[in-house]
């Protein structure tokens, strides 16, 4: 079954010892209706999980289980995941190659800039710092990838820290980055991240 998704069988360290992506695609066949088969979501309302970071994915669905990320779409689907569950599924989710999105070209080149330089003026840090100049995240820290990720959803998670509505970042890096953001700026960097490989 591995071969037909593109993960190895072996087992890999997802910040939990012997997380198991074998068991993890078991166990995340439910995650499939939203997310996608191979964690490549079919509705821009939910998040690409393949290729994402393994410690990010697995704080996440730890802070949707236990309220401390609310996202009513979610609800029940974690109740019942246990800590081995939940690294199981991010290994899983981690293993599988990224999305590979395309960006609209003007928008994309204005969020070029903001993601690899920021802003002085207003204030707003270079992504690059905790994304990576591919997007790719940095695991150790549990930064997440954001290449090949929708536009509609980073837009939608960005005022969603900057609106308070999500407050699960670490010293609230992410809510003070977005609290300077215009929506254009939202748009623009997110048109860029789509595109990004």
């Amino acid at each position: 079954m591995a071969a037909t998704t593109g993960i190895s069988t072996s087992t890999i360290a997802a910040d939990r010892k012997d997380a198991d992506t074998r068991a993890g695609q078991t166990k995340a066949a439910t995650c499939a209706a939203c997310h996608g088969a191979q964690g490549i979501s079919p509705a821009s309302a939910f998040p690409h999980l393949a290729g994402q970071q393994a410690h990010y994915l697995r704080k996440q669905i730890e802070d949707i289980r236990d309220g401390r990320r609310p996202v009513p779409q979610m609800a029940g689907m974690t109740d019942n995941l246990s800590d081995q569950d939940v690294a199981d599924i991010a290994a899983y989710y981690a293993a599988l190659p990224a999305n590979q999105g395309q960006a609209e070209p003007d928008a994309a080149e204005k969020g070029e800039i903001l993601y690899r330089a920021g802003s002085l003026t207003e204030g707003i840090a270079a992504c690059t710092a905790c994304h990576g100049p591919r997007g790719e995240g940095l695991d150790a820290a549990g930064y997440p990838a954001l290449a090949g990720q929708f536009p509609q959803y980073t837009v939608a998670a960005l005022k969603a820290f900057r609106d308070g509505t999500r407050d699960n970042d670490p010293n609230a890096i992410m809510s003070s980055i977005a609290a300077r953001m215009s929506d254009n700026d939202m748009q623009q960097v997110a048109e860029y991240l789509h595109g990004l490989r």
